[in-house]
């Protein structure tokens, strides 16, 4: 099976017109991919740090969601410290903040 890339000019699965949403909704239904973006939400983490904080994920799951993610612009590999959000990363996580509000406000209810 040939391994799947994320494009934001590509189809992708069960979409024909590659509209930007369904890219990006494509992107973050991915297994790991929005547990990535939440670890790294407050700092850069080295990769057995992010492992960890993911619940042990499969070191290949693992880099391959890193791959999808630091190819479509959301994280960044920096020399010392380890993956971290791009802005852009950063502005997407940014996104999820009222939907994280409102999910604890629900858990209470």
């Amino acid at each position: 099976m040939a391994k799947q890339t994320i494009s934001r000019s590509r189809g992708v699965r069960g979409s024909r017109t590659g509209r930007p949403v369904m890219v990006l909704l494509d992107l973050l239904g991915r297994r790991w991919s929005l547990r990535i973006l939440w670890e790294l939400r407050d700092a850069p983490l080295t990769s057995r740090a992010l492992r960890a904080a993911c619940d042990e994920a499969s070191p290949t799951v693992l880099q391959a969601r890193l791959d999808d993610l630091r190819e479509a612009g959301f994280v960044e590999l920096g020399e010392a410290s380890g993956y971290g959000l791009t802005a852009l990363g950063r502005e997407l996580c940014e996104t999820f903040m009222p939907l994280h509000r409102f999910a604890e406000r629900w858990k209470k209810s």
